[in-house]
């Protein structure tokens, strides 16, 4: 299993609403891209320094299912707002 984390700093303005709708929209693509195996996607509460202010855990059967994810119109929808309301993000790539 490959298991995709994606770790984003919201910008100040309209942060909260910006917040609950990029988790709405994430939460909309496993009915949407078949290749996505699963998805979880958290909001910080801990709202320390270190802290970002969500986090995407999502998983893939192989590498192959995330190039099929990663392209695809309903994730690069996505991907556009989020880099609107975004100041930061990073990114691990694992296999379990």
């Amino acid at each position: 299993m490959l298991v995709h984390i994606v770790m984003f700093q919201f910008k100040e303005e309209n942060k909260e609403s910006n917040m609950a709708r990029v988790k709405e929209m994430l939460e909309a693509l496993p009915s949407k891209i078949n290749t996505l195996h699963s998805m979880e996607v958290g909001i910080d509460i801990s709202r320390s320094e270190r802290s970002f202010d969500m986090v995407l855990v999502s998983q893939f059967e192989e590498q192959a299912a995330l190039d099929v994810y990663v392209p695809h119109p309903a994730h690069q929808e996505v991907v556009s707002f989020i880099k609107e309301v975004t100041t930061l993000s990073k990114v691990v790539d694992y296999i379990q």
